[in-house]
């Protein structure tokens, strides 16, 4: 039996909440010295609902309910012990400053932060080896490429894993063998239960009469395509092709999405650029002590369909480039480096959202002269056009090997595999999920 990731996360949630559940009640028989009522208990739960529901939340920030991975590994004590910390300021804050939430006394709430880390802490550290216990199912890979080998090492480093590579088969190598009788000896010599294929590689077209038969013995077939987008969150490029295009990218109109995502746009928007503007005093007069030069820029970015857009920011370079290929030779200023990292730079392309070019989340715009050049030399790059790009999005998460002021084709490769990867999967709980990964990256001050 096999869990997947969600069904992990969801089993994770329930735990958490059971913890935070029996806290109250561990809490109370502490501080009264017997069994609880379930009347006295009640009466305390109630109070905590909406601490807990902030507090999973929180949990969610920190990225506690994410895939589990062997980069993830060995993170989760800190985030845990971070996250924790976090919620018990929140605690704090809310039953003191809400007196007509608070508990009495005010022991028990104590008591109650006390035992709720101790147990989020232990039940977090041990649930990593208790679904590390669950049976793997044997599997080969065939494929070929370095998507191939990235897959094969995650796969085989992950102890959470559902599967367990015994064996592989590079299309690059098989020359010279019986592909077809190899498969079929390993399946049956190493009892294999899954076979990962690239189903889009022409050299597999032979042996699928083969692989067929398999069928019949109880073996289930995978297009290495959904295992690498669900292990990675971000689409193979090497695996992709026209087709893939065809059968996975749309350009209907998805009414209630697109009546959510503006709503969300509009609320958020209109919020964060009133908040904003107590910022802006501060951020004038400092650019002003430092150089003395303009206090915004504009910009020229790619749109939706390709049609230019403006983009206001706070100035953080010595010059206002519009061509990439002279970035390399501008200075970020000094207070430049503060706004970058703290994303106050950003700050004014919040009434663009509000115009409606920009979006909270979406691909991130480029420049005209950037994207003249990735569209020659990467194939299918102006597929991201297809939707208004945003302040924040799934690239901006989770590809860190980003070209910061020049070019760099390699990086975004990579980077277009995550903004094919949101694509192809948008939907207003992923924009959701972005936007709550947005703020942890704003609170760590780590960047986007």
């Amino acid at each position: 039996m096999t869990i997947s990731s969600k069904k992990e996360s969801f089993l994770l949630l329930l735990g958490d909440l059971f913890i935070f559940a029996i806290s109250i009640w561990v809490s109370l028989a502490i501080r009264n010295g017997e069994l609880p009522e379930w009347t006295l208990y009640k009466s305390n739960l109630i109070p905590f609902l909406i601490i807990f529901l902030a507090w999973i939340i929180v949990f969610f920030i920190a990225g506690l309910y994410d895939k589990y991975t062997t980069i993830l590994k060995d993170k989760i004590p800190g985030r845990i012990f971070n996250a924790q910390l976090g919620n018990t300021v929140l605690a704090i804050m809310f039953f003191y400053f809400l007196p007509y939430f608070g508990v009495a006394p005010k022991t028990i709430l104590f008591i109650d932060l006390i035992v709720s880390f101790v147990l989020i802490y232990i039940w977090r550290i041990y649930s990593n080896y208790l679904f590390g216990l669950k049976n793997k199912e044997s599997a080969i890979i065939i494929g070929s490429g370095e998507e191939m080998l990235e897959l094969e090492k995650e796969v085989g480093d992950n102890p959470r894993s559902a599967l367990k590579f015994v064996s592989s088969i590079d299309l690059d190598k098989v020359s010279g063998i019986d592909f077809a009788d190899e498969i079929v000896k390993r399946v049956y010599s190493e009892n294999i239960a899954v076979i990962v294929v690239d189903l889009k590689d022409d050299r597999v077209e032979p042996i699928l009469p083969h692989l067929y038969n398999l069928i019949f013995s109880g073996v289930k077939f995978v297009d290495m395509y959904k295992v690498y987008e669900d292990v990675f969150d971000r689409e193979p490029l090497t695996l992709v092709r026209y087709n893939w295009f065809l059968e996975n990218i749309s350009t209907d109109a998805k009414i209630t999405y697109d009546i959510l995502k503006r709503a969300m746009d509009m609320v958020v928007g209109l919020v964060t650029g009133i908040i904003s503007l107590i910022f802006y005093p501060f951020v004038i007069l400092a650019i002003k002590l430092d150089d003395g030069g303009s206090v915004f820029i504009v910009q020229e970015r790619v749109g939706k369909n390709n049609v230019p857009i403006k983009a206001y920011k706070f100035r953080t370079m010595k010059r206002n480039e519009t061509d990439l290929s002279k970035g390399a030779n501008n200075k970020v200023t000094r207070i430049g480096g503060f706004l970058r990292k703290s994303r106050i730079d950003e700050l004014p392309q919040i009434w663009a959202v509000l115009g409606g070019s920009l979006s909270l989340i979406g691909p991130r715009p480029e420049l005209p002269s950037g994207v003249a050049l990735y569209e020659k030399e990467i194939p299918y790059y102006g597929i991201r056009h297809l939707i208004k790009p945003g302040l924040s999005g799934w690239a901006q998460l989770y590809h860190d090997n980003h070209p910061h002021h020049g070019f760099g084709v390699e990086q975004t490769k990579e980077k277009l595999s995550y903004d094919l990867y949101y694509l192809k999967n948008r939907s207003f709980m992923l924009d959701v999920q972005i936007g709550l990964k947005t703020i942890k990256k704003l609170l760590s001050r780590s960047g986007i």
